[in-house]
């Protein structure tokens, strides 16, 4: 049992490992990795073999399916985080960033099946891990700059950063596309489900 000057140490030490604030934290490429890598099986664990009713439901108007957001992150791997990183590692900010095409999915879907799309984007995004892996970079690497088209300056830490997010805020867009299709079914339980009201 700890004696109480040792119980007191450990918890001061705990309180200093705690971060001031929970909602936010500085880039970490070791931290994003792991997001990064588990979003295929995350959205295949989910996804894979659903009814279409499921797969193909979004939120009204001009939302995304499931679908749509499996075809996007798709072409996200094609057209977006790792193309962007070489040409800032490559040329900096001397060449702007190729325009990228958000709505590229709808066409280039065309066809596909989810099952078949789920083990694309795996594939891709396993090769995208690789090749960032290899690129070894280093806290230097992260502060470097391109230009984008829209924004002007970036770093290559902020592209990191903004994969990870871009990950993490279709995986959220992908649940509540999902959930929103029981609005009328909770009946009076609505009122405590705060993702059928966003």
């Amino acid at each position: 049992m700890s004696s109480p000057t040792t119980s007191s140490t450990a918890s001061s030490n705990s309180a200093a490992a705690t971060p001031a604030d929970r909602t936010r934290r500085a880039f970490s490429l070791e931290e994003a990795v792991p997001i990064l890598t588990r979003t295929p099986a995350t959205l295949d664990a989910l996804l894979r073999g659903l009814p279409d009713g499921w797969t193909n439901a979004h939120e009204g108007g001009e939302t995304w399916s499931p679908f749509d957001v499996l075809g996007h992150l798709i072409h996200c791997e094609n057209a977006d985080w790792v193309p962007r990183a070489r040409i800032i590692l490559e040329h900096g900010e001397s060449r702007t960033f190729d325009p990228f095409d958000r709505f590229a999915q709808f066409k280039e879907s065309e066809g596909k099946t989810l099952d078949g799309m789920l083990d694309e984007f795996a594939t891709l995004r396993a090769q995208n891990l690789r090749t960032l892996a290899a690129m070894n970079l280093t806290g230097a690497d992260l502060d470097r700059r391109g230009r984008h088209p829209a924004f002007g300056e970036v770093t290559l830490g902020q592209l990191l950063a903004t994969w990870t997010a871009h990950d993490l805020g279709h995986i959220a867009q992908i649940v509540r596309s999902m959930a929103k299709q029981y609005t009328d079914a909770v009946g009076p339980w609505e009122q405590y489900l705060s993702i059928l009201r966003r």
